[in-house]
């Protein structure tokens, strides 16, 4: 069943600058869709979209079968999260929670039932009488998940809610917010700058670069078939190795005059293309291995569970992500390029070939 239909979607402001370009997408019944991009890539721009916190300039937007373009935000059963938490600083967290429903004129005895069981859920129930002020950044978090919840949406949407997090408890939260919502079951969309985020949270994801989308896929697709050199270089840390190269047509790609191997795939093209290869798909083989490439090692990056060794390809920067229980090569080093994890793109276009 398709909960959320987004067809030709488009956002141009009054100067004539274009956010979003012409967008379609479904998000399915109870699906985790991640919406991820470097800044000022449109992405918080379309969630305001869905939101109707910003106006649609072109375009058809449908939530449970029914058009919602000309519907205001209250009327769209939705529940938002911001970054900044958006929280009443004079008002407990019960009353934070329980704001949106008093509005409603639920009666009392409902609206202590749904901010109890939503408290539990979030650990907050110890908190129900403290302020936003003497609650640490996740715990307020938590409370602007709570008053989501209590609404009983059929839509979540959350903007960088943990961005104001250090890194530990964007981990932490980042369980937290998947768990919850598979055991709510809810449609949520959830925009990001962080690809680590993306690739641990959603069921797919969806690229952004300057309004338009470059790639919707499960994290597995996106990560390892990545529809471009943008999707291949934003997506992984350290991203996929980009190796120029030639390719004529004839089943080999010559990454130098000395540097040839087998295509990954065979192409009805001819010219330049960018080979890719992510650092942990290359293998350190033997000198007498039948694909045994150079590398000349430049420098070690330990990373605690692993380390990545900086070098050269022929003329090309290449980077080998290796366990770290495997030892530091010393003298001369061969890499190998295993042709199954290998994806060629045009150079011109940056599309996948």
């Amino acid at each position: 069943m398709v909960h959320v239909a987004l067809k030709s979607i488009s956002k141009v402001y009054p100067n004539g600058v274009r956010a979003v370009h012409p967008t379609s997408f479904d998000i399915q019944q109870g699906e985790f869709i991640v919406l991820v991009g470097p800044s000022g890539c449109g992405k918080s721009t379309l969630l305001r979209m869905i939101a109707g916190l910003e106006e649609i300039t072109e375009g058809e937007l449908s939530i449970a079968g029914r058009v919602v373009n000309d519907i205001d935000p209250a009327e769209r059963d939705i529940a938002m999260v911001f970054q900044n938490y958006a929280l009443y600083p004079h008002m407990t967290v019960y009353n934070n929670m329980a704001y949106g429903l008093r509005n409603r004129g639920m009666a009392k005895a409902d609206i202590d039932a749904a901010v109890s069981t939503a408290a539990t859920m979030l650990n907050l129930t110890e908190f129900l009488t403290r302020r936003p002020s003497q609650l640490s950044g996740g715990q307020r978090q938590r409370v602007a998940m709570g008053r989501a919840i209590v609404r009983n949406p059929a839509l979540f949407l959350f903007d960088e809610p943990l961005s104001n997090l250090d890194a530990k408890l964007r981990g932490q939260m980042r369980i937290e917010i998947k768990a919850l919502q598979r055991r709510l079951g809810v449609t949520s969309v959830y925009v990001t700058h962080d690809q680590v985020e993306a690739m641990t949270m959603a069921d797919r994801i969806i690229v952004l670069n300057g309004g338009r989308i470059e790639q919707i896929g499960t994290p597995a697709e996106v990560y390892h078939q990545p529809a471009s050199t943008f999707v291949a270089s934003f997506m992984g840390a350290p991203p996929m190795n980009l190796l120029p190269a030639h390719y004529n047509g004839n089943g080999r790609v010559h990454l130098s005059e000395t540097i040839h191997i087998e295509a990954p795939v065979s192409a009805d093209y001819s010219g330049q293309v960018k080979l890719g290869v992510r650092p942990e798909n290359v293998g350190i083989v033997d000198s007498s291995h039948p694909d045994a490439l150079r590398f000349d090692l430049e420098f070690v990056e330990e990373l605690g569970a692993g380390r990545l060794l900086h070098g050269k390809l022929g003329d090309s920067g290449l980077i080998v992500h290796i366990p770290h229980t495997d030892p530091i090569p010393g003298g001369e080093v061969y890499v190998g390029l295993p042709k199954s994890a290998l994806v060629m793109f045009n150079h011109e276009t940056g599309m996948r070939l």
